[in-house]
């Protein structure tokens, strides 16, 4: 550090989404000082399924955020699978670990109740600051901080930019994470690469109005009668519990290559399954509030390294996303909580080996904890990319329930790490002997 330059927090936090949220409400929970620099100002919309599995509700309850259904919070008892003309409804598992139920809420109210509980910790959230680049040392060429822009109401330049420094910066700016790409911190093509679109319905005086499980169709129609042609993907209604429900559907490959060749027009997808669903669920133009949007879902630790010189990866930024399912809402939170902790033991070190090696052990404790897990996700989608594979699933799997109750624990990632009963044990068992992504 040059004389006369002095820190202007101890963390700053690139993002306000879920993971830099649980980042900063971490960091300042631990009596750091946190500068949060959002580029959008709250309420802001992110395109998300908008469910929270029991592992998303428990680090929420983890990070004290209240949950009161009187506050618009809705909880789902579990999951509906749909295929094959059939439907099973699974309740979510009873658990040492997680609560007995999920919970959706839209990602345009989630998100800024979590900033405001950043901030209520203790985090400064700064709004309509673009972060521009990293700054780095000129000596040993760690990140000691971040260039950024103010922006007006309709996203341009407003003013002069500046610089904010500190001694940990935590890139939480999503999936194409320009500052972890200036740092060469780039995507790895060996990783699952996901793709969703969504919109929301009205669905008050419809069949959707009151649903307490979130559901899931496994088998989306392409409606050409006299035919059983099958789209790509899966589709999901997770009602909200404010009159509207998040409508969507998502694919997954097992490299981006293979989702670029695959070409896919999602939004016409989604189009082509809403009008093919009964008149009686609503799904109507009539009913559809707002445009379809679509997002890239990085998955499976798909860039790393997590953690270089002074900078962290955390969310999106760094690949969180379950490929098994999609989530990445509780892998936020939970790659928030471990970074901070990292961060805040760093801090106690009195050595700089010390210190790098602290905050290197966050990706340490992420590898493994869900590297097991990711890799036994990355062997899923490579099965379920053959049309094949999944109708073989689907027609004889799905109507056992001993599979079931595999598979519920399994995509969802709510089993019992330690303990519980046989499902629980072989789930864990799997994750622990597969190599680490």
């Amino acid at each position: 550090m040059r004389a006369g330059q002095r820190d202007d927090a101890d963390v700053i936090v690139v993002g306000a989404g879920p993971a830099g949220a649980s980042t900063a409400h971490w960091c300042a929970s631990a009596g750091l000082d946190v500068l949060v620099l959002e580029k959008s100002a709250f309420p802001r919309d992110k395109v998300c399924g908008d469910g929270l599995t029991p592992r998303a509700v428990a680090e929420l309850a983890r990070m004290g955020v209240p949950t009161d259904p009187d506050d618009g919070w809705i909880r789902n008892e579990g999951l509906r699978v749909v295929a094959g003309g059939r439907s099973w409804e699974l309740a979510w598992p009873e658990l040492t670990t997680y609560p007995g139920y999920g919970m959706a809420r839209s990602r345009m109210s989630l998100d800024h109740r979590l900033a405001q509980h950043a901030q209520a910790s203790g985090a400064k959230v700064v709004e309509r600051t673009k972060v521009t680049g990293p700054v780095l040392d000129e000596r040993t060429s760690r990140v000691v901080g971040v260039t950024a822009q103010p922006l007006d109401g309709r996203g341009r330049a407003d003013g002069p930019g500046r610089t904010y420094r500190a001694p940990v910066v935590v890139a939480a700016d999503g999936v194409s994470s320009r500052f972890a790409t200036a740092l060469g911190i780039v995507r790895r093509d060996d990783r699952p690469l996901g793709t969703a679109v969504r919109t929301y319905f009205r669905t008050e005086g419809t069949a959707r109005q009151d649903d307490s499980f979130m559901e899931s169709h496994l088998e989306l129609w392409d409606g050409t009668p006299g035919a059983s042609n099958l789209l790509p993907g899966y589709g999901w209604i997770f009602a909200l519990g404010d009159g509207t429900a998040n409508v969507g559907l998502g694919s997954v490959s097992s490299t981006p290559a293979r989702q670029s060749a695959n070409g896919h027009d999602y939004r016409g997808l989604l189009q082509t399954w809403m009008r093919n669903t009964p008149a009686e669920w609503g799904f109507t133009t009539e009913n559809q509030v707002g445009p379809v949007r679509g997002a890239a879902l990085p998955m499976g630790f798909n860039r790393t390294p997590m953690y270089r010189d002074g900078a962290l990866l955390v969310g999106d930024s760094a690949g969180t996303v379950s490929p098994f399912n999609g989530e990445g809402i509780a892998y936020a939170l939970q790659a928030g909580r471990v970074a901070a902790e990292a961060i805040a033991q760093a801090r106690t070190r009195l050595g700089d080996d010390a210190r790098e090696r602290t905050l290197e052990s966050y990706t340490d404790r992420m590898r493994a904890d869900l590297g097991g897990y990711y890799t036994l996700g990355r062997w899923f989608v490579r099965l379920i990319e053959h049309p094949a594979v999944m109708r073989v699933c689907v027609r004889y799997g799905l109507p056992r329930p001993v599979v079931m109750q595999f598979v519920l624990k399994l995509l969802s990632d709510c089993y019992e790490p330690h303990g519980g009963d046989w499902v629980d044990r072989v789930i864990a068992g799997l994750t622990r002997v597969v190599p680490k992504a």
